[in-house]
Formats: C-alpha cells, structure tokens, sequence
C-alpha cells in the first residue's frame, strides 16, 4: 500500500499542475490514499486532479473518488485498481466530468472512454484468458412488446426475452429496444413505458460472447452514439419504470437507471463488472447510475465489482421501492 496523506498534504499536491502531474498512472502512481479519519479532512474541488484514483480511508471528501470504511476494503479497492490501473483511472476521470455534465456529454464521453479502452492492453489481456460462453441464437424475439390500458391512457410494456442466457444485453436486444423507445417517443397516447425481463433475471449485462467483435473503434463509438437506449430512455416525454429481479448486471442496472421509477424484488442484486474486464460501463452507467447514488459510490461499486443486495440499494436510492 501506498503512504496514507493527509487531507493537507493532497491538497497540497491538487493545487499543483506539476505535482498533479507526477501523480498519475502513466508516472507509476496508481492511486492516492487519503485519510479521512483525521480532523484535518478537507472538503475542496482539486484545481487539477490527478490521473489516477483518489480513495479517501474513513470520511467521504469532495476530493476523492471513492471512499471505504477501512484496512480491508482499502485492501480490495487497491488490488482491484492494480490489476486494470488504465481502467480505474479513466472511470474516476469519467466521474469527474460527468459529475457537472448533461445526460448527452456524459454518454457522449463514455462512449469515448469505452471504445478507447476495447484496444488497450488490459481489456485485449482479459479476451485472451476469459472463458467467453457460446453464441446462443434467439429461438423467440429477443424483446417482447405489450401494449395495455392504464389508468390515464395507454401504456407500454418492454420485456427483455432472452431467459435462457438470462437475459443478455445483445446486439439484437440493443436493436429492438432502441427501435421499441423510437416508436414511444413518437406516440403522444403513451402514458407510461415499464421494462421487465422473463426469467431468472432481469439481466445479466453485456453478452460476453461478443465481446472483442468489434475491431474500430472510431465505429463503435459513432455506432454507440448514434443508438443508445440510455439516452432514448432518459428523454422520454412519459413516465418510465423498470420492475428488477434477480441478476441485474452491467447494462442490467444501467439502463434502468435512467428511468423514473425501479421497484426491485428482494432478491435482486447489483454489480458494475467491467473495470474488472479492463473497460468502463459502457450502457450509460457512469451517467445513470452515478445521478441516482453519487460517483463516489458507483466508483465503488465499478472499481470492486462487488454485488451490492436489494437492502444497500434502496438504501443508497439505486432502486426505490420494494416489490
């Protein structure tokens, strides 16, 4: 572990562009611990941030990126932010900025970030040594749509249909989904949009089978901007809600993020794996879900891969209520 600073003595090196500069991860520097457990703790905006992750140890400060109650989760997040440190830091990067930015900047500089990291060393790394699943092809349409009277209209019900891979955010399911929310926002009748999913889960995240098909990445990033659910979600004129269960992964809790209301079964759990994989989330995470719980949190949640259960979640305000 590094040395702990004091909240002076980061201050100290965040007012400096040189000093920011020496402490970064293409100088060596990983990450900085900070330790909140003093009385000098210091709430202040860096004037430069240091290109690599800040963790304050006891007490939350404006100027880190995350923070952990002790010896042990400090352990966690710094093995964690050794293994990917290009990942880790250009999560935190994406946090700051996205912390004083619109839904569309925020997408928009994800998306950057996600397609710069599919050619670096760390994601190309786990695609050789990762046990990718088969390919599974859709017997059924992989989203379901229902349209039904409520009780100020008519409302639309978007159910995830991939139960057998547990509901895989896919290419195909992208597509559906993002053609279902064009047709909601030109339909002035609708009322309400609800996501579900049929299965075990509501979604697993990202299809892992086709992780690493996508060779350039300038058009990953303008095919990810140009259709995005997130993005499609969050400006629709109607009320939107997502009912959650079980496995809610990645794009599984990012994309209901966005939307007004999420009521979750008890036995939903939550986890942001892909800094783990040596990306970022790329399905709109880093704007949806940091709205919702602070980026300090969703760094925790991304730099540790960790399951966060249903109780933690509606504490947080990552869900809001309880089905």
């Amino acid at each position: 572990m590094s040395a702990t600073l004091s909240a002076s003595e980061l201050q100290a090196i965040t007012t400096s562009a040189y000093a920011a500069e020496q402490h970064s991860v293409v100088m060596g520097c990983n990450y900085l611990v900070v330790d909140g457990r003093t009385s000098d703790v210091l709430s202040f905006t860096p004037a430069h941030w240091p290109n690599c992750v800040v963790v304050s140890l006891g007490q939350m400060t404006t100027a880190a990126d995350v923070c952990i109650g002790d010896e042990a989760q400090l352990d966690q997040v710094t093995a964690a932010i050794n293994a990917h440190p290009e990942a880790a830091a250009t999560l935190v990067q994406l946090l700051r900025h996205n912390a004083d930015s619109s839904i569309l900047q925020g997408l928009f500089a994800e998306s950057l970030a996600y397609s710069t990291l599919q050619q670096s060393q760390g994601f190309q790394s786990w695609l050789q040594n990762a046990e990718k699943p088969s390919p599974q092809a859709d017997s059924d349409a992989p989203l379901l749509i229902e349209r039904a009277p409520c009780e100020d209209g008519e409302q639309l019900h978007l159910i995830f249909n991939r139960p057998k891979v547990h509901n895989a955010y896919s290419e195909a399911l992208k597509d559906a989904l993002c053609e279902a929310l064009q047709l909601a926002h030109a339909d002035p009748q609708l009322k309400r949009v609800c996501l579900r999913g049929n299965g075990a889960s509501f979604s697993a995240g990202g299809d892992l089978s086709e992780f690493g098909s996508v060779q350039d990445a300038a058009l990953a990033h303008l095919s990810r901007t140009t259709r995005t659910a997130g993005y499609l979600l969050a400006t629709l004129r109607c009320q939107t809600r997502t009912e959650l269960h079980g496995a809610c992964i990645g794009a599984g809790i990012e994309l209901p993020a966005f939307t007004d209301h999420i009521k979750a079964k008890r036995d939903s759990f939550f986890q942001l794996p892909e800094v783990g994989m040596g990306l970022v989330p790329g399905a709109g995470g880093t704007v949806s879900i940091s709205r919702r719980i602070g980026r300090q949190r969703t760094a925790w949640m991304a730099l540790t891969g960790a399951r966060v259960d249903a109780d933690t979640a509606l504490e947080w305000g990552l869900i809001d209520e309880f089905d």
